[in-house]
């Protein structure tokens, strides 16, 4: 086999670790990989985490945070950067203000809670992601839970999602992706930059199996971001790579099991085997 000699577009996440694999930095990394870029990571803060929910969180300090960007950016250099569990509101103005002083676009998933309604991040951090974080991003990623958290705003409709990008926008970011996954019907996202409007549809698939799904469209969109994609494009992509990854979920433990990051290129499986 000949060897490969270019180096493939950097993408560093800044997020915690989830020990069990389906979310966090590992789902990061997974997503970078099967979409052709290198990853990078900032561990923020470390969890006991498995198929039934988060048994511990601990954060890491500010100056474990801020050598670790250092490190990784001052000497290799990023494409893109994906903002995941941030934990503390101190962590989150470390993280903003290395970002503000990075020139590669940012995917910000204001991350909240678990799949399991398990807290992430610290009530009083909430502000600073409003003022501090969300002004830096590129794209903001909030669900629908995030969402309420940030703005009040709580989205029983697709109307309501249009109201929820507004508030958002009013943060900062340059475009915002409001997740309408917990509405029924359709998994429809919204995504806009206060001008033009994008309605992203896909089939709702059933399969429980989805720990991850928040981490690994925020890694997939600055993954296309770092590799040359415009917004939109690399959102629809997104979306695509992450519908796939929803329907190929899997059972592990007593719980809620990951989506497949691996699964373009996993042998397909003969039900009747």
């Amino acid at each position: 086999m000949p060897i490969r000699t270019a180096v493939p577009p950097r993408v560093l996440t800044v997020a915690g670790s989830d020990s069990g694999g389906g979310a966090g930095i590992q789902a990061d990394l997974k997503t970078m990989l099967a979409l052709g870029v290198h990853g990078m990571s900032v561990l923020t803060a470390v969890t006991a985490q498995n198929s039934l929910g988060v048994q511990g969180a601990w954060e890491l300090p500010v100056d474990a945070v801020r050598a670790q960007y250092r490190s990784v950016v001052d000497d290799i250099g990023v494409q893109a950067v994906k903002t995941g569990m941030l934990a503390s509101a101190a962590l989150v103005e470390t993280v903003a203000e290395l970002l503000a002083g990075t020139d590669a676009p940012v995917v910000v998933d204001p991350v909240g809670v678990s799949k399991h309604g398990d807290a992430l991040l610290a009530a009083e951090a909430l502000d600073s992601v409003r003022t501090k974080l969300l002004p830096v991003a590129t794209v903001a990623t909030p669900n629908l839970d995030e969402v309420a958290q940030l703005t009040g705003v709580t989205v029983t409709d697709e109307s309501g999602m249009r109201r929820a990008a507004e508030e958002i926008l009013a943060f900062g970011p340059r475009w915002v992706v409001i997740k309408g996954g917990h509405l029924p019907g359709e998994a429809v996202d919204l995504l806009t930059d206060g001008s033009a409007e994008h309605w992203l549809r896909a089939p709702r698939h059933d399969n429980r199996h989805s720990h991850g799904t928040g981490c690994t469209l925020a890694s997939a969109i600055a993954s296309g971001l770092a590799l040359g994609r415009d917004v939109p494009t690399a959102v629809r992509e997104a979306k695509a790579y992450v519908t796939g990854a929803i329907e190929a979920g899997f059972p592990l433990g007593g719980g809620i099991g990951p989506v497949d990051h691996g699964w373009q290129t996993r042998p397909a499986v003969d039900p009747a085997s």
